[in-house]
């Protein structure tokens, strides 16, 4: 996913607003999954992930580590 935001940012000029976005509401809305998860709301699966950042755009712009501090999957 790291990748996929670097190159949505870089080649086709997302801001790192939309390419947060991308991977997560807007991608379960493609999948018509969008009152399931997508976004953290009561009632909805919690899938996340927790990163050791500063800031979102180092998410999106800084290649060659790996930032993932936990994930959380159904809810665990």
């Amino acid at each position: 996913l790291l990748l996929t935001m670097n190159m949505a940012a870089t080649l086709f000029g997302l801001t790192v607003d939309e390419c947060l976005a991308g991977v997560t509401r807007e991608a379960a809305r493609a999948l018509g999954l969008l009152g399931q998860t997508g976004t953290l709301e009561a009632g909805k699966s919690a899938d996340l992930a927790i990163w050791d950042i500063d800031r979102p755009a180092e998410l999106v712009y800084r290649m060659g580590f790996n930032p993932l501090h936990a994930r959380i999957w159904r809810g665990r």
